[in-house]
């Protein structure tokens, strides 16, 4: 089984709305389909506001890493954001999504990305491992706050 992430492009959606649709559901995101739809196909038609990888075969994928983009002074430049990352419950513990978060930053970082971040559920202690294994840190002072439009 490979590994391999694939940006993902507009003929991919009816391979990559199935997976959202259940990392949706696993993290209880209501959110109905067609708003998903329109929410990913700009990142699939190039906005160069982030990107969607798919992780393995393209035809039979088996996740997906979104990734947003910003900027921050702080961090010196460009950063991005991992916005949601999901593998398969069958393929899990295989070391496919640490493989996706040591291979991922490395591209980003040669496009100019001077910093990742994410947010995980305080109570998903192994998605905490996997961050932390990734070299992910908790920052000090700081929590992720949020004010929805």
């Amino acid at each position: 089984m490979t590994t391999a992430l694939h940006l993902a492009r507009p003929d991919h959606i009816e391979a990559l709305l199935p997976l959202v649709a259940a990392f949706h559901s696993q993290e209880a995101i209501a959110q109905d389909e067609e708003t998903r739809r329109a929410a990913i196909l700009p990142l699939l038609e190039g906005s160069p506001l982030g990107a969607v990888y798919l992780i393995g075969p393209t035809r039979a994928p088996i996740g997906y890493i979104i990734v947003t983009f910003g900027w921050s002074v702080e961090f010196g430049g460009m950063d991005a954001f991992v916005d949601e990352l999901f593998v398969r419950p069958a393929v899990r513990g295989r070391g496919i999504a640490t493989e996706v978060l040591s291979t991922l930053p490395v591209a980003l970082g040669q496009a100019g990305v001077r910093a990742i971040h994410l947010e995980v559920d305080q109570n998903n202690a192994a998605a905490q491992k996997l961050y932390t294994r990734s070299g992910f840190r908790p920052r000090p002072r700081y929590m992720l706050m949020t004010r929805k439009l």
